[in-house]
């Protein structure tokens, strides 16, 4: 087990896990964690991930050795749906064993890793294979992205509640504040809801304020 990789997750799509990534790559290189990112599965694309794109401009470099490599993006699939039907609409498996190589091979030459899922912990990457199930069984502490909107809290405890029943390591919460124009009274009170709920429940994992970058 690769003891430098982070798992990224969501409460929900588009709640700026890819986002959440990048910013975070990019704190973590500003002070000295050598830190690259990779995307599990990326759908909805042919060729290059759109979501590496998104990292390494958050990032504030260009395109990496190992994105050429394509180590960071190591499965692609062209319909824009959850992993485990893009595999089939396209007609070809997600290949397990090349993700997994990849992520070592990353492991090995940065100090970090931050593993971007697809979608929240429930997704489905087969059939059979959820994305929190990949999560347990490579023990990877997990990053887990949210954000004051309505509904939002009820989305982060289901999300917390699996976390734990499932003996996962909570290494961050990520409260996303992008895009702005979300009700603020709702958004402030959701954030002290849940910073709070975080501390009394999960000691040790942090609690972090993702801010609008401008981008």
């Amino acid at each position: 087990m690769e003891k430098n990789v982070y798992f990224v997750s969501g409460i929900d799509t588009n709640v700026g896990k890819s986002y959440a990534t990048g910013f975070l790559a990019r704190a973590w290189n500003g002070k000295g964690v050598r830190t690259i990112t990779q995307k599990l599965v990326q759908t909805g694309n042919e060729g290059a991930s759109e979501d590496i794109a998104l990292h390494r401009r958050i990032m504030g470099c260009g395109w990496l050795r190992e994105d050429e490599e394509r180590l960071t993006m190591p499965e692609i699939f062209s319909y824009p749906c959850s992993p485990h039907l893009a595999s089939e609409l396209d007609k070809r498996p997600i290949d397990f064993g090349k993700i997994g190589r990849a992520t070592e091979e990353l492991s090995r030459r940065y100090d970090a890793v931050l593993l971007e899922g697809a979608g929240g912990l429930m997704v489905p990457l087969t059939r059979d294979c959820l994305t929190i199930d990949y999560v347990v069984a490579k023990g990877y502490p997990l990053v887990l992205v949210t954000s004051g909107r309505l509904g939002s809290i009820s989305h982060t405890l289901l999300s917390l509640e699996a976390i734990r029943s499932r003996g996962i390591c909570l290494h961050a919460v990520v409260y996303n504040l992008y895009p702005e124009g979300e009700d603020r009274t709702i958004q402030q009170d959701t954030e002290m809801y849940l910073r709070e709920y975080v501390g009394c429940n999960f000691k040790g994992a942090e609690f972090i304020l993702l801010p609008c970058l401008g981008l």
